[in-house]
């Protein structure tokens, strides 16, 4: 009886776990196993067409993308590198301030916490037009802003500026991320007892000390679950960048995923991005790997 009873469970946790299964394997295993296939053969726009001609010619995209000098995939690796980090620091910073002081009880609390997951709810792209038409040098609200206080003489062009244009995109995706690493650390705050806190303060601790000896350690966990997400999500933007600058100007904003799409979509040269799209997978499985290699170090301490 008792064999039937486990046999019976995992039948049925099979049947509750088999439609994300298929799931899965047709519209995530499939389309990457044919992108992968895709990047070993040659398919453009001349051979698209003609089934005969799509030859499998080994790593050859690859090695072209980083040996050819017309190519910009290094230059998009730096640049998504730059994009993700000044992104996931202030991304951070702020999120963490916002989940400590909504963390706290105060009128107006759960109205204002609300407010700030607008940028969050908001589709990227709405917010990459919002964004692109505050900086627009012809009435863009931060140059009329920056001239009526004196800070500036004359419009700045921000999106055909290569540096600008850069920290345009990256104030964007700052704005999209804030609320979602302040809810992850909300709900980590949220974990830790206020007992915890009332014995550090008999014994003297000041809001300095709690936080670097109770809070941070103490939602360890939250913070590297936010970090190695924030990393993965921005690593990978696309839209918000393709509506604001197409990679532009002069690439000084093109980013691995936008490079992929414009080798695809714009060149035609289809097996190429999908090989630069499959480095950019690789990149973040060795991230995501590193992060489930962190959390079994955690659960071992």
């Amino acid at each position: 009886m008792k064999k039937l009873k486990i046999k019976s469970g995992t039948i049925l946790g099979w049947a509750f776990s088999l439609p994300a299964l298929i799931y899965m394997l047709v519209f995530i295993g499939y389309p990457i196993i044919q992108n992968i296939i895709l990047s070993f053969k040659n398919v453009n726009v001349y051979t698209f067409a003609n089934k005969d001609a799509q030859n499998f010619i080994g790593f050859d995209n690859y090695i072209e993308l980083f040996t050819d000098p017309n190519s910009v995939l290094l230059n998009s690796i730096v640049k998504t590198l730059i994009f993700t980090v000044g992104s996931i620091f202030f991304q951070f910073i702020i999120g963490f301030a916002l989940a400590l002081l909504f963390n706290k009880k105060f009128p107006g609390c759960s109205f204002f916490r609300g407010v700030t997951m607008i940028s969050w709810l908001l589709p990227v792209t709405v917010s990459g037009l919002l964004f692109k038409f505050m900086f627009a040098a012809s009435g863009g609200i931060i140059n009329q802003f920056l001239v009526t206080f004196g800070a500036i003489n004359k419009p700045i062009e921000w999106l055909l500026n290569p540096v600008t244009a850069t920290v345009a995109i990256i104030i964007a995706n700052i704005w999209v991320g804030i609320p979602f690493n302040m809810m992850l650390i909300l709900t980590g705050l949220t974990t830790i007892p206020n007992e915890v806190y009332e014995s550090a303060s008999i014994d003297g601790a000041n809001g300095i000390q709690k936080l670097f000896r109770i809070t941070i350690p103490m939602i360890k966990s939250a913070i590297m679950s936010v970090l190695t997400l924030g990393f993965v999500y921005t690593f990978k933007v696309f839209d918000l960048v393709w509506v604001m600058t197409k990679g532009g100007p002069v690439n000084s904003t093109q980013l691995v995923s936008t490079y992929s799409y414009r080798l695809s979509f714009e060149e035609f040269q289809f097996s190429k991005g999908a090989s630069a799209a499959n480095i950019l997978f690789i990149i973040l499985l060795f991230v995501g790997l590193f992060y489930i290699q962190l959390i079994k170090e955690d659960e071992v301490m």
